[in-house]
């Protein structure tokens, strides 16, 4: 009975000189094992980091080990680093590392590496960022029986805009929706990055799909065509529905980007053909409609002409509001899609950079 009691008071005794240690705050993202015996312990110092399409970012991730139940030890430490789907049911392997034995996969190879700052430092360094790192990614520490983890979210710097294609209005199914975007030079949005659109103002009454199969929109100022004029704003949900039937816009997001977007200045205006043509003319390519958006929020790009898109849109972006030229709101103006043979627009251009 002596020696149980004994044992209950160490217990008590080890965690709150554990507890001393290990805080959490609201940039702190903390897990330690509760289980009896050997400890190990995963920490995130920031649950969420910063950057855009084509930086490079460090995800933070430290573990720390109990050397009175490790000792010395002759189990090797096995660091793996894998990204949560945004329905959160399948993980995909990002790199796994076990001693010098390392290991990246798809997407991400040549592109990450682990930083190695110090023998307890298991954050990993990815360049050369894209626009589907976007997400959450979770650190898993091994050590014999033992294993704990941290998840880090990887935010980009960019812009949400609904899309529909030349067909019109609520014409997509989700994989098309899903290339749309990419012909866009984008990803199709997630819900966070929608929410966070809206919360900066986005408003738009035609609903989309996002990147985890739901489909939404965003409405800031409620009014009777749009969920109602006595309801309060927010991001509308349709919910869940038909990936391969069902069909809507799609909400895509783009970053910034590695070229030059502009306006080429020519003596005429142009057929959808004929800009294709003077873009190439000019060294460069006809611009997407993500390059627009990019431009505009991302650069403040500012032209009040309405020029051709790859498309065969015909769209201008407008950073300050005047007359004429989007008097109340800054804003990609959005003109229509002409017919091509026959109606007659400036273009707008992007050259990218090598």
């Amino acid at each position: 009975m002596k020696s149980l009691l004994l044992l209950v008071l160490i217990s008590f005794c080890w965690a709150d000189n554990h507890s001393d240690n290990y805080t959490v705050d609201h940039d702190r993202v903390i897990h330690i094992q509760a289980e009896n015996g050997p400890r190990l312990l995963v920490e995130a110092e920031q649950a969420k980091v910063f950057s855009r399409r084509g930086g490079n970012v460090t995800l933070p991730c430290k573990f720390y080990r109990d050397p009175t139940a490790f000792g010395s030890g002759t189990h090797k430490i096995r660091i793996k680093w894998t990204k949560l789907t945004s329905d959160y049911l399948k993980e995909v392997d990002v790199f796994v590392s076990m001693g010098y034995h390392k290991k990246t996969y798809g997407g991400y190879h040549g592109r990450v590496f682990l930083k190695g700052g110090s023998d307890n430092d298991a954050s990993l360094v990815i360049t050369d960022l894209t626009l589907e790192d976007y997400g959450r990614y979770k650190c898993e520490v091994i050590e014999g029986l033992e294993d704990d983890t941290a998840v880090v979210a990887l935010d980009l710097q960019g812009v949400v805009f609904p899309y529909f294609p030349r067909l019109g209005r609520y014409n997509l199914n989700f994989h098309e929706a899903q290339q749309a975007c990419l012909d866009q030079d984008a990803v199709i949005a997630s819900f966070d990055q929608l929410y966070d659109a809206w919360r900066s103002g986005l408003d738009w009454c035609n609903a989309g799909w996002l990147s985890d199969g739901s489909v939404q929109y965003p409405i800031t100022k409620p009014r009777e065509p749009c969920g109602g004029q006595n309801t309060v704003p927010g991001v509308r949900n349709y919910g869940f529905w038909d990936k391969d039937k069902s069909r809507y816009d799609v909400f895509c997001f783009t970053s910034n980007f590695n070229g030059r977007f502009y306006y080429l200045i020519h003596p005429t205006k142009l057929t959808y053909d004929e800009a294709v043509q003077a873009c190439l003319n000019d060294g460069a390519q006809i611009a997407k409609v993500g390059q627009i958006f990019a431009a505009w929020k991302l650069l403040g790009y500012d032209r009040c002409d309405a020029g051709w898109l790859a498309d065969g849109s015909v769209r201008y972006p407008i950073s300050r509001p005047r007359r004429r030229c989007s008097p109340s709101e800054a804003a990609v103006r959005f003109v229509g899609f002409p017919d091509k043979k026959h109606k007659l627009y400036g273009v707008y251009c992007f050259r990218a950079y090598n």
